[in-house]
């Protein structure tokens, strides 16, 4: 860093000095020494595998083989492109320091878990979220939190049910890809297949996109309620059985232990009369 003297020394140089004789080596020095603090130090670091361009504040590091999201991302970031790389997991604190994020694109890679509020700490600046061409089965919305950045999950094997539904329904989705969200699975509704089919078949709406079906009035949440109902009914009935089978069985018990009581009274001796009660029933006579 520049001392005071050398600041000192610095003011100190003329004009004419300059023109003149030029610049003397403290002043050269302290020139150098000013710019190196000033510029040099100020400067942020870029992530490893990673190109940055300051002036548009982008961070790109697509197509660097990366298996996680990198650190030391700049927190002046404003787009960041992640997209075709190895990733298969977002923490949960990935973006917390990128408040001023507008773009994040997640594209192609191999991304099957979003941990539990993994965008919630995305800012509200951020206007696009890129999550298409990945292996998402399944997400809620309290991983995405409340943003409201146009959203692509198209090119997903979606399993489709209720909980996805509700996402679907709060997410602003992209209208040009909404269309290529489909479902590769979907809940199996109340009725659906028989009791002989393949508990890993994938239900009757699979290869169907999303919003076609709820447009068309499928309701997942519906299914799921139903299925709901049917097993709590199920369970009812059931217990209900299971009591009627017991009280069946303890009356049956006690009339068995009833009958051997019984039995055992009749193969008891009758009682016979002593003499004595003989002589006075003979003497009243």
């Amino acid at each position: 860093m520049c001392t005071g003297w050398c600041e000192e020394r610095c003011t100190s140089v003329s004009v004419g000095r300059w023109s003149a004789k030029g610049v003397d080596l403290h002043s050269w020095l302290c020139i150098s020494l000013l710019f190196l603090a000033l510029f040099g130090q100020a400067s942020p670091q870029c992530p490893d595998s990673c190109h940055c361009a300051w002036d548009t504040a982008t961070v790109l590091c697509s197509d660097a083989g990366l298996r996680e999201i990198p650190e030391g991302i700049p927190p002046e970031t404003v787009s960041l492109h992640l997209e075709r790389n190895y990733i298969r997991n977002i923490p949960e604190t990935a973006f917390s320091d990128l408040v001023h994020l507008r773009d994040l694109y997640l594209s192609h890679n191999r991304i099957d878990t979003l941990s539990s509020g993994a965008l919630r700490h995305l800012g509200p600046e951020l206007r696009l979220l890129d999550l298409s061409n990945n292996q998402l089965r399944q997400a809620s919305r309290e991983e995405f939190g409340s943003t409201r950045a146009k959203t692509r999950l198209y090119h997903n094997p979606w399993h489709c049910d209720c909980t996805l539904q509700e996402l679907m329904e709060t997410l602003n989705l992209e209208p040009e890809t909404v269309n290529g969200i489909v479902c590769e699975s979907s809940v199996r509704g109340v009725g659906e297949g028989s009791r002989w089919d393949d508990p890993g078949s994938q239900g009757e709406h699979a290869g169907q996109p999303l919003v076609k079906l709820l447009d068309s009035g499928v309701n997942f949440c519906s299914l799921q309620r139903k299925t709901t109902d049917v097993a709590m009914l199920v369970t009812m009935f059931v217990w209900f059985f299971m009591v009627i089978v017991y009280v069946v069985y303890y009356v049956r018990q006690n009339q068995a232990e009833a009958r051997r009581h019984l039995e055992y009274l009749k193969s008891l001796p009758s009682p016979r009369k002593t003499p004595t009660e003989t002589d006075t029933l003979s003497t009243g006579f």
